[in-house]
């Protein structure tokens, strides 16, 4: 019996915590000893100075050989210059664009995108280090990107997304961002960094858990951040799910071996 493979990784940009630099080798090398069929991304670049103007979603598209779709979450450079991305800046330009992205190499029924209300106001962040302090910064938008994909058990939607580190406005984001998957076929499948820990986000939702693994911090793992959702009347089946250690990124990924949906075996 054949399986399909779902996976969510932050890649924070590609950076290597080893060296801090970004190695485009290290990235595809990567993405592909997943193996994955559907690969939801965070913490994605697109032209910016960080990662060399590279477009990672491309890069990680072409060594997965899959279909890939960027969605900008903020246009400019973070922790310099940046704005709100709006609908009309999926389309690749010249400006910085960072973001998450959903690499398929299923058949591609549609795409959708809808954007999350980020915290209105500015957020304390813990930096840690010799000198431990508190910074206000303001929060990061946020946008849920999903694909509605052919699979030889029939539609499944799967969706990804990054939430904010803020208590509480995570929630209420993943409670929005259910709600919007709401009009796209199920079985639904919701991949990303949720910034919520454990069991948290079926509390939640009352969507099930597909992987119950630490994926933070990457050398020693203590909570997990970053989940595998599912929702629908028959939730897909999981043989197997693991969070190996990676070269890239700050979070290890999340891989999920499904072998039926709807229902139906592969």
């Amino acid at each position: 019996m054949t399986s399909v493979r779902l996976a969510t990784f932050n890649v924070m940009h590609g950076r290597s915590p080893s060296d801090g630099l970004v190695d485009l080798r290290r990235l595809r090398e990567t993405v592909a000893a997943m193996g994955a069929d559907v690969l939801g991304l965070q913490e994605v670049d697109r032209g910016q100075p960080r990662s060399d103007g590279h477009d990672l979603t491309a890069e990680a598209a072409a060594a997965m050989g899959g279909e890939g779709r960027f969605a900008p979450a903020m246009m400019g450079t973070p922790d310099e210059g940046w704005r709100p991305a709006g609908d009309g800046d999926t389309a690749p330009s010249d400006e910085p664009a960072y973001g998450i992205a959903l690499i398929s190499r299923l058949p591609v029924r549609r795409w959708a995108m809808a954007r999350l209300p980020s915290v209105p106001v500015r957020a304390p962040v813990l930096l840690t280090g010799p000198t431990r302090r508190v910074i206000w910064l303001p929060d990061e938008p946020r946008v849920l990107l999903a694909a509605v994909l052919d699979t030889p058990g029939g539609l499944l939607t799967v969706a990804t997304t990054h939430l904010s580190f803020v208590p509480g406005w995570n929630g209420t984001q993943l409670r929005l961002a259910v709600r919007a998957l709401r009009s796209l076929p199920a079985p639904r499948i919701l991949l990303g960094d949720l910034n919520l820990p454990g069991p948290l986000p079926r509390s939640l939702t009352g969507w099930r858990r597909l992987g119950a693994l630490p994926t933070y911090p990457a050398d020693r793992p203590r909570v997990q951040l970053d989940h595998v959702l599912a929702h629908g009347r028959r939730p897909p089946r999981v043989v197997a799910a693991r969070a190996p250690a990676a070269p890239i990124s700050d979070h290890r990924p999340l891989i999920v071996d499904l072998t039926e949906v709807n229902g139906r075996a592969f």
